[in-house]
Protein backbone atom coordinates (compact mmCIF):
# COMPACT_ATOMS: atom_id res chain seq x y z
CA UNK A 1 0.00 0.00 0.00
CA UNK A 2 1.22 3.49 -0.80
CA UNK A 3 1.74 5.78 2.20
CA UNK A 4 -0.03 9.09 2.70
CA UNK A 5 2.12 12.23 2.63
CA UNK A 6 1.40 14.62 5.51
CA UNK A 7 2.84 18.10 5.06
CA UNK A 8 2.79 20.35 8.13
CA UNK A 9 3.16 24.12 8.27
CA UNK A 10 3.17 24.74 12.04
CA UNK A 11 6.59 25.80 13.40
CA UNK A 12 5.48 25.24 17.01
CA UNK A 13 6.37 21.68 18.03
CA UNK A 14 3.48 21.13 20.46
CA UNK A 15 0.90 22.25 17.91
CA UNK A 16 2.57 20.32 15.09
CA UNK A 17 2.86 17.09 17.07
CA UNK A 18 -0.75 17.24 18.29
CA UNK A 19 -1.97 17.98 14.76
CA UNK A 20 -0.03 15.00 13.39
CA UNK A 21 -1.48 12.65 16.00
CA UNK A 22 -4.96 14.06 15.36
CA UNK A 23 -4.67 13.46 11.61
CA UNK A 24 -3.57 9.87 12.20
CA UNK A 25 -6.44 9.26 14.63
CA UNK A 26 -9.12 10.82 12.44
CA UNK A 27 -7.85 9.05 9.31
CA UNK A 28 -7.41 5.82 11.29
CA UNK A 29 -3.92 5.44 9.89
CA UNK A 30 -0.90 4.01 11.65
CA UNK A 31 2.43 5.80 11.73
CA UNK A 32 3.74 3.18 9.30
CA UNK A 33 1.16 4.24 6.70
CA UNK A 34 2.31 7.84 6.43
CA UNK A 35 5.29 9.98 5.56
CA UNK A 36 5.44 13.11 7.73
CA UNK A 37 7.31 16.25 6.69
CA UNK A 38 7.46 19.34 8.87
CA UNK A 39 8.13 22.00 6.27
CA UNK A 40 9.46 24.42 8.87
CA UNK A 41 12.36 22.00 9.50
CA UNK A 42 12.88 20.05 6.31
CA UNK A 43 12.27 20.56 2.63
CA UNK A 44 10.17 18.48 0.31
CA UNK A 45 12.64 17.13 -2.22
CA UNK A 46 12.18 18.59 -5.69
CA UNK A 47 12.54 15.13 -7.22
CA UNK A 48 9.75 13.63 -5.10
CA UNK A 49 7.17 11.71 -7.12
CA UNK A 50 3.77 12.64 -5.72
CA UNK A 51 2.18 9.64 -7.43
CA UNK A 52 4.13 7.43 -5.01
CA UNK A 53 1.64 8.48 -2.31
CA UNK A 54 -1.94 7.38 -1.74
CA UNK A 55 -2.84 10.99 -0.96
CA UNK A 56 -1.43 14.30 0.26
CA UNK A 57 -2.71 16.05 3.38
CA UNK A 58 -1.70 19.63 4.18
CA UNK A 59 -2.33 20.78 7.74
CA UNK A 60 -3.04 24.24 9.07
CA UNK A 61 -0.64 26.92 10.20
CA UNK A 62 -0.28 30.54 11.28
CA UNK A 63 0.62 31.76 7.80
CA UNK A 64 -1.69 33.84 5.60
CA UNK A 65 -1.17 33.81 1.85
CA UNK A 66 -2.76 37.27 1.62
CA UNK A 67 -0.12 38.86 3.89
CA UNK A 68 2.27 41.32 2.30
CA UNK A 69 5.32 39.42 1.06
CA UNK A 70 7.67 42.03 2.51
CA UNK A 71 6.26 41.52 6.02
CA UNK A 72 5.90 37.76 5.81
CA UNK A 73 7.87 35.57 8.21
CA UNK A 74 10.72 33.94 6.22
CA UNK A 75 9.83 30.43 7.41
CA UNK A 76 6.15 30.92 6.53
CA UNK A 77 7.16 32.32 3.13
CA UNK A 78 9.33 29.27 2.40
CA UNK A 79 6.56 26.86 3.43
CA UNK A 80 4.03 28.72 1.28
CA UNK A 81 6.34 28.71 -1.74
CA UNK A 82 7.06 24.99 -1.48
CA UNK A 83 3.41 23.97 -1.26
CA UNK A 84 2.50 26.26 -4.14
CA UNK A 85 5.20 24.53 -6.20
CA UNK A 86 3.53 21.13 -5.91
CA UNK A 87 -0.09 22.26 -6.30
CA UNK A 88 0.10 22.46 -10.14
CA UNK A 89 1.06 18.78 -10.23
CA UNK A 90 -1.71 17.87 -7.80
CA UNK A 91 -4.44 19.74 -9.67
CA UNK A 92 -3.28 18.82 -13.19
CA UNK A 93 -3.07 15.12 -12.31
CA UNK A 94 -6.12 15.23 -10.00
CA UNK A 95 -4.14 13.54 -7.23
CA UNK A 96 -5.92 12.82 -3.93
CA UNK A 97 -5.39 15.92 -1.78
CA UNK A 98 -6.87 17.28 1.43
CA UNK A 99 -6.00 20.80 2.56
CA UNK A 100 -7.05 21.89 6.03
CA UNK A 101 -7.62 25.63 6.65
CA UNK A 102 -4.30 27.05 5.38
CA UNK A 103 -4.43 24.33 2.75
CA UNK A 104 -7.68 25.81 1.42
CA UNK A 105 -6.13 29.27 1.10
CA UNK A 106 -3.20 27.87 -0.86
CA UNK A 107 -5.39 25.76 -3.15
CA UNK A 108 -7.88 28.56 -3.86
CA UNK A 109 -5.04 31.00 -4.58
CA UNK A 110 -3.34 28.54 -6.91
CA UNK A 111 -6.58 27.99 -8.84
CA UNK A 112 -7.03 31.74 -9.38
CA UNK A 113 -9.47 32.50 -6.58
CA UNK A 114 -9.28 35.56 -4.35
CA UNK A 115 -8.13 34.98 -0.78
CA UNK A 116 -8.07 37.87 1.68
CA UNK A 117 -9.15 39.40 4.96
CA UNK A 118 -11.93 41.71 3.76
CA UNK A 119 -14.75 39.32 4.65
CA UNK A 120 -15.55 35.92 6.17
CA UNK A 121 -12.86 35.62 8.84
CA UNK A 122 -14.14 33.61 11.82
CA UNK A 123 -13.27 33.75 15.51
CA UNK A 124 -11.78 30.71 17.21
CA UNK A 125 -14.41 28.17 18.21
CA UNK A 126 -17.24 26.08 16.77
CA UNK A 127 -19.01 27.31 13.64
CA UNK A 128 -22.39 26.02 12.35
CA UNK A 129 -21.96 24.52 8.87
CA UNK A 130 -24.25 22.87 6.36
CA UNK A 131 -23.93 20.67 3.31
CA UNK A 132 -24.69 22.14 -0.09
CA UNK A 133 -26.67 20.07 -2.61
CA UNK A 134 -23.33 19.00 -4.11
CA UNK A 135 -22.09 18.11 -0.65
CA UNK A 136 -25.04 15.78 -0.15
CA UNK A 137 -23.82 13.58 -3.00
CA UNK A 138 -20.02 13.83 -2.75
CA UNK A 139 -18.15 10.68 -1.71
CA UNK A 140 -16.49 12.37 1.28
CA UNK A 141 -19.46 14.29 2.65
CA UNK A 142 -22.67 12.49 1.72
CA UNK A 143 -22.65 10.52 4.99
CA UNK A 144 -22.48 13.65 7.16
CA UNK A 145 -25.40 15.21 8.96
CA UNK A 146 -26.84 18.02 6.79
CA UNK A 147 -25.98 20.52 9.53
CA UNK A 148 -23.05 20.23 11.92
CA UNK A 149 -20.55 22.25 13.94
CA UNK A 150 -16.86 22.47 13.04
CA UNK A 151 -13.88 24.07 14.73
CA UNK A 152 -12.62 27.20 12.95
CA UNK A 153 -10.31 30.11 13.52
CA UNK A 154 -8.93 32.05 10.57
CA UNK A 155 -7.99 35.61 9.69
CA UNK A 156 -8.27 35.19 5.92
CA UNK A 157 -10.83 33.38 3.78
CA UNK A 158 -11.84 32.77 0.19
CA UNK A 159 -13.44 35.96 -1.12
CA UNK A 160 -14.27 34.57 -4.55
CA UNK A 161 -13.87 31.06 -5.89
CA UNK A 162 -13.11 29.95 -9.47
CA UNK A 163 -16.04 28.34 -11.27
CA UNK A 164 -13.90 25.21 -11.62
CA UNK A 165 -14.43 24.49 -7.91
CA UNK A 166 -17.48 22.93 -6.27
CA UNK A 167 -18.57 24.10 -2.82
CA UNK A 168 -19.52 21.14 -0.62
CA UNK A 169 -19.96 22.83 2.76
CA UNK A 170 -20.98 26.39 3.55
CA UNK A 171 -21.90 28.48 6.57
CA UNK A 172 -23.63 31.81 7.25
CA UNK A 173 -20.36 33.35 8.45
CA UNK A 174 -18.14 31.91 5.71
CA UNK A 175 -19.67 30.79 2.39
CA UNK A 176 -16.73 28.58 1.41
CA UNK A 177 -16.13 25.97 4.12
CA UNK A 178 -15.20 23.02 1.91
CA UNK A 179 -14.50 22.64 -1.79
CA UNK A 180 -13.66 20.00 -4.37
CA UNK A 181 -11.64 20.53 -7.52
CA UNK A 182 -11.80 17.82 -10.15
CA UNK A 183 -12.69 14.50 -8.57
CA UNK A 184 -9.99 14.05 -5.93
CA UNK A 185 -8.72 17.44 -4.75
CA UNK A 186 -10.38 18.71 -1.56
CA UNK A 187 -9.88 21.44 1.01
CA UNK A 188 -11.69 22.69 4.10
CA UNK A 189 -11.73 26.06 5.83
CA UNK A 190 -12.54 24.37 9.12
CA UNK A 191 -10.25 21.90 10.88
CA UNK A 192 -11.53 18.35 10.32
CA UNK A 193 -8.70 16.91 12.42
CA UNK A 194 -9.21 19.04 15.52
CA UNK A 195 -10.74 18.19 18.86
CA UNK A 196 -11.46 20.59 21.72
CA UNK A 197 -8.17 19.49 23.28
CA UNK A 198 -6.28 20.35 20.08
CA UNK A 199 -7.90 23.77 20.00
CA UNK A 200 -7.02 24.38 23.65
CA UNK A 201 -3.36 23.82 22.76
CA UNK A 202 -3.59 26.12 19.74
CA UNK A 203 -5.44 28.85 21.66
CA UNK A 204 -2.64 28.94 24.22
CA UNK A 205 0.07 28.92 21.54
CA UNK A 206 -1.49 31.48 19.18
CA UNK A 207 -3.13 33.82 21.69
CA UNK A 208 -0.73 36.60 20.71
CA UNK A 209 -1.00 36.05 16.95
CA UNK A 210 -3.97 38.34 16.35
CA UNK A 211 -6.74 35.74 16.13
CA UNK A 212 -8.43 37.09 19.27
CA UNK A 213 -7.67 39.34 22.27
CA UNK A 214 -5.29 37.38 24.54
CA UNK A 215 -7.57 37.92 27.52
CA UNK A 216 -10.27 35.89 25.74
CA UNK A 217 -8.20 32.67 25.71
CA UNK A 218 -9.78 31.10 28.78
CA UNK A 219 -13.31 31.89 27.59
CA UNK A 220 -12.62 30.44 24.13
CA UNK A 221 -11.22 27.24 25.64
CA UNK A 222 -14.41 26.85 27.66
CA UNK A 223 -16.54 27.38 24.54
CA UNK A 224 -14.56 24.73 22.63
CA UNK A 225 -14.77 22.22 25.47
CA UNK A 226 -18.54 22.71 25.66
CA UNK A 227 -19.05 22.20 21.92
CA UNK A 228 -20.18 18.98 20.25
CA UNK A 229 -18.03 18.60 17.14
CA UNK A 230 -18.20 15.11 15.62
CA UNK A 231 -18.93 15.23 11.89
CA UNK A 232 -15.75 16.85 10.45
CA UNK A 233 -13.57 13.92 11.53
CA UNK A 234 -15.64 11.66 9.30
CA UNK A 235 -14.35 13.59 6.28
CA UNK A 236 -10.76 12.61 6.99
CA UNK A 237 -11.81 9.04 7.70
CA UNK A 238 -13.63 8.87 4.36
CA UNK A 239 -10.63 10.42 2.58
CA UNK A 240 -8.25 7.81 3.97
CA UNK A 241 -10.64 4.91 3.34
CA UNK A 242 -11.27 5.97 -0.23
CA UNK A 243 -7.64 6.38 -1.25
CA UNK A 244 -5.65 3.99 0.91
CA UNK A 245 -6.05 0.94 -1.35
Amino acid sequence: MKPFLILQARPETNASDEEFVAILEKCRLSINEVCRIRLDREDLSHDVNLTDYAGIIVGGGPGCISDNKVDKDPVEARIEHRILEILPIITECDLPFMGCCYGLSLLAHHLGGEVGKAHYSEPVGPSPCQLTEDGKSDNLTKFLQPEFDAFVGHKEAVQSLPKSCTVLVESPACPVQMIRYGQNVYATQFHPEASAKDFETRINIYKNHGYFPPEDAKRLIQICNAASVTEPARILRAFAQRYRS
